[in-house]
């Protein structure tokens, strides 16, 4: 390890003066960020006012003490000069004498002259500085432990934090990011950068490896240190998987990628075989999974391989037996209430939900998914004679969990059913802003789960999802096969569903069409492929604009133009696009639509950050859950408050959004969750539907032009569509039908499958051979046997000739490591 070195020492004399707080002019509630007027009692520059304004992070300054502050003096436009704090501290004794004699008074119990000396001799003059920073400079000291902890709670009480603000300060982290750094450490904060400043770019939503990377070279950490190539390699294998959807990589482009990551750094480069050595010392620690020469994160290797043992472990179990003919009689009984007329396929769906533990329904628009949810949710109370009266289940939980990844889809979901349901993090207990290995579930309670728009769950959720389940429910998995797979690493729904052994029905009638709709059977050819002949064809509830990227945002606002006066309002309207970026782009469609919808006034109040203007009436879209006030990822609401208030001599800025009646307050440092919401990416828009989508396709998004990106886009849009762009784009994205993402989730149920189905062969061989030993024989076989079962691993389906049998145990020739020869570490995944 690098040695620690002063956080605190610059290389010249700054400017600095000593003073007292008078009074605080601002106080951010979010950040360390304060602007004080401080007297002048001293100083090294010339200044000849009796106070000056300091600004800066800063910790809880007590206007009692005397602070020494250091900085420089800087020109505000519109506030004169003012003193920019870069560090302070109480005043204290500067001289080797003068601090011996502040550690062994008498606010410093247990320390007398001798021992006070011993630190001063052994830490310096800014002994104090270095404790407070960082109390394990005292180790070496071996001071009794009460003499220690007295002297460290003494000097932490009256600048502990002041001191951890000032390292971040020398570090280069501004007001919110040290306080972000603060929160997650305290005390520690220091120390822990210290011994891994690589911790920050896993741990600190906003700091990347480049970022952390600067900070450990002021460190003075080398660039080959195993530190910086660990953080690297981790950081490009959770990049790669991000960017391309995978579970997995390959060893070449985790190298390439990984080189380049630490050439582009502040360390340097380091060599090939440097990074060649810590990925194979990164597997060996399990900070890594190789297998099958695919390299994968950890958590995701581990997560591919739970969700194949708990889908096996909820299949294993059988349902409650159910004649035929009282299941065709509950569904008959459905249908006659409801008024609905099922097709054959319809009832084959319900009747497989009924009888299955888990079952995985799919279909395209307008075939019925939703009927069919309520079918299954119907005809199960039926069967088990449950009531779905929310009312009479207040001391118990409700027997029907509905959930989705989304507040949209979770609402849509509660509006087709009348009953409640939530998405997947709320159900599970989970914020949203967990790390992968902290994505641990709480058992649902209940009889039947159902979970819509599954093509949007990846990996891990679904992962933390399955294991919540317990063995006695049903689940079912309703999505649309040919839309978006999730944002996140994975696609679960269609693994799922190609794998044989999982019940499934695909719906592919047409329901829900009326008789001038063009809408649906244009989204169902173009998942078969084909480019409609009346694609450019103004019809009654779609058309198409033809023209270049360019000339999409004067086209954009036409079609607003006209729609406002057709009575359309921000709210029916929704404008979907693949990228951010370019005059066809996200961003600059937001602009002008806010311009047109929203435009500032006079007794407007309105506020920017990063860029952005929000004002009162503006559509926002929320970008992270926050289910503790019931608000999600994908959440669209309206801006009803943008206030500006002064509490205790403090500054808060609110920011207030309206998501149908649940009005949310934003403090500053929360604006980060918000963006316009006029324009929104079609990820995002997945799980929802409007009214009236605006779908421009360009040349311009060429990368991002594929099939099920155009059809996803297409099925958002209830009654209206209009296309803008070329064409040849729309063409372009028909044709390019993508590739499956690079998983290995069919995999391991095939072999959780088989590797059960070998055991319970060996099993039934094992029994039949018991039946010709004698009673001792065979109890101590079957003994044997069962400490078998229980450990599943350790039979291998590769290894069909290790047959467990009485003979052979009986003999004393069985192999501990019986199967295990091609098995590693990280094959051993848990299980519940």
């Amino acid at each position: 390890m690098a040695e620690e070195i002063d956080l605190f020492k610059t290389p010249t004399e700054p400017s600095f003066f000593v003073g007292q707080v008078q009074s605080e002019i601002f106080n951010s509630p979010d950040s360390f960020f304060k602007v004080l007027i401080v007297s002048v009692e001293e100083s090294n520059f010339d200044w000849h006012e009796p106070e000056i304004t300091v600004t800066g992070s800063l910790g809880d300054l007590s206007d009692d003490r005397t602070y020494r502050f250091e900085g420089k003096i800087v020109e505000h436009p519109r506030y004169g000069q003012q003193f920019q704090v870069t560090s302070y501290h109480v005043n204290q004794p500067t001289s080797k004498e003068g601090l011996i004699e502040f550690l062994s008074g008498k606010q410093f119990e247990g320390i007398g002259k001798k021992t006070a000396e011993k630190i001063v001799t052994e830490l310096g003059t800014d002994a104090i500085d270095k404790i407070v920073a960082d109390p394990h400079v005292l180790d070496k000291l071996k001071l009794r432990k009460v003499v220690k902890t007295a002297l460290i709670d003494n000097l932490r009480a009256n600048q502990g934090m002041d001191q951890i603000i000032i390292g971040l300060n020398n570090l280069g982290f501004g007001a919110n990011l040290s306080s972000a750094i603060f929160d997650k450490y305290g005390d520690e904060t220091l120390h822990i950068i210290n011994e891994n400043p690589y911790k920050l770019a896993v741990e600190i939503d906003g700091i990347s490896f480049k970022r952390a990377d600067q900070v450990a070279q002021r460190l003075a950490i080398p660039a080959d240190d195993p530190r910086r190539i660990d953080a690297a390699i981790v950081q490009t294998l959770d990049d790669l998987t991000m960017e391309t959807g995978d579970t997995y990589t390959t060893t070449r482009p985790l190298l390439q990628q990984t080189i380049q990551l630490l050439a582009e750094g502040s360390g340097g480069h380091v060599s090939t075989d440097v990074v060649t050595t810590r990925i194979v010392e990164l597997e060996k620690n399990q900070g890594i999974c190789y297998a099958d020469k695919k390299v994968y994160p950890t958590a995701l290797y581990n997560a591919e391989w739970q969700i194949a043992d708990h889908l096996h472990r909820l299949l294993t179990v059988e349902p409650d037996t159910l004649s035929e003919k009282t299941v065709e009689k509950a569904v008959e009984k459905i249908a006659d209430r409801s008024g609905i007329t099922y097709d054959e396929i319809q009832k084959e769906a319900i009747k497989t939900a009924l009888n299955s533990k888990v079952m995985l329904l799919t279909g395209g628009p307008g075939t019925g998914k939703t009927t069919i949810i309520n079918g299954i949710v119907a005809s199960y109370a039926e069967v088990h004679d449950i009531s779905l009266e929310v009312d009479e289940y207040k001391e118990k939980a409700f027997p029907v969990l509905l959930a989705a990844p989304t507040g949209r889809a979770a609402k849509r979901m509660s509006e087709a059913t009348d009953l409640p349901a939530s998405t997947i993090h709320r159900l599970l207990g989970l914020n949203g802003r967990e790390m992968p290995t902290d994505l641990n579930e709480r058992d649902l309670q209940g009889s039947l789960l159902i979970i819509d728009e599954m093509s949007m769950v990846d990996t891990l959720l679904f992962k933390t999802l399955i294991q919540a389940v317990p063995t006695s429910m049903h689940v079912v998995l309703v999505g649309d096969k040919d839309q978006l797979p999730s944002v996140g690493p994975g696609q679960v729904f269609h693994d799922l569903l190609e794998f044989a052994e999982l019940p499934k029905v695909e719906l592919t009638n047409i329901h829900r069409q009326s008789a001038d709709s063009t809408i649906i059977p244009l989204a169902h050819a173009i998942k078969k492929g084909e480019l409609p002949a009346d694609l450019t064809n103004k019809l009654p509830d779609r058309s198409f604009i033809s023209c270049h990227a360019n000339q999409v945002p004067n086209v954009i606002q036409q079609i607003i133009d006209l729609s406002k006066k057709r009575d359309y309002s921000a709210d029916d309207i929704q404008i979907l696009a693949p990228m951010y970026r370019g005059q066809a782009g996200i961003d600059r469609l937001n602009e002008l639509a806010q311009q047109a919808y929203n435009p500032p006034t006079s007794d407007k109040q309105e506020v920017e950050f990063r860029g952005q203007i929000y004002r009162v009436g503006d559509k926002v879209l929320q970008l992270v859950n926050v289910p503790e006030k019931n608000i999600f990822n994908g959440d669209i609401g309206r801006i009803t408050a943008i206030e500006s208030s002064k509490t205790a001599g403090k500054r808060n800025e609110t920011i207030t959004v309206d998501y149908d009646d649940n009005e949310v307050s934003y403090s500053r440092m929360e604006w980060n969750q918000l963006r316009l919401a006029y324009c929104i990416s079609i990820h995002k828009a997945q799980g929802s539907q409007f009214k009236m989508v605006l779908l421009p396709v360009v040349q311009q998004f060429s990368r991002m032009l594929q099939r099920n990106l155009l059809y996803t886009a297409i099925t958002r849009a209830a009654e209206k569509l209009v296309l803008v762009g070329e064409p040849y784009a729309v063409a372009m994205s028909i044709k390019n039908k993508g590739t499956n993402r690079n998983t290995s989730l069919i995999d391991r149920l095939t072999k959780v499958w088989a590797r059960h189905s070998d055991l319970t062969i060996s099993l039934e061989q094992t029994t039949e051979s018991l039946s010709t030993k004698d009673n001792k024989s065979s109890t101590a076989a079957l003994s044997s046997a069962e400490n078998v079962t229980s450990q599943p691993e350790l039979l291998s389906p590769e290894n069909h000739q290790y047959i467990l049998t009485a003979d052979l145990i009986n003999a004393n020739t069985i192999d501990p490591l019986i199967g295990m020869e091609n098995i590693s570490l990280q094959s051993f995944h848990q299980t519940k």
